[in-house]
């Protein structure tokens, strides 16, 4: 009776044991942002490399980094985001296309949640209003 115990515990282990990995490797849109969650309470700190985190924020969010001509950015400044004060940077860029080509000029925002860049956006049409670019040259030497 024991010994049968003893497997049962082992099964019971084994077959718990997937179902907890699988909690763990949730997918992205399974875990919570940054920006919806705790850890986005309180006094935002300024994103010290929001330079550095743009151009990696952004090597993910185009098909084809490389290529892209006439970028330019504005510093990071305090915005209300969902109801929450964020820093953003806004930026104005234009992609190389599929094709080969460059069509038109585009402006999306980065968002940094606890001092490092959360995500972009596309819809910046009153985040980014007023914003002050400078050029950023970084933006157009990146590689895949």
């Amino acid at each position: 009776m024991r010994r049968l115990a003893k497997r049962a515990a082992r099964l019971a282990s084994v077959l718990a044991l997937p179902l907890t990995l699988a909690a763990c490797f949730g997918s992205d849109s399974d875990r919570p942002s940054l920006m919806e969650g705790g850890q986005a309470g309180g006094p935002q700190p300024f994103p010290d490399n929001f330079r550095t985190d743009t151009v990696a924020l952004m090597r993910a969010y185009l098909n084809n980094p490389v290529g892209v001509r006439e970028a330019s950015m504005a510093d990071p400044v305090l915005r209300e985001v969902g109801g929450r004060q964020f820093y953003i940077s806004c930026l104005h860029f234009t992609p190389r296309e599929a094709d080969g080509g460059y069509k038109g000029m585009r402006e999306r925002a980065a968002i940094f949640v606890n001092g490092r860049g959360d995500r972009i956006v596309d819809r910046t049409s009153e985040i980014c209003a007023g914003a002050v670019y400078a050029p950023f040259p970084e933006l157009e030497k990146m590689t895949r």
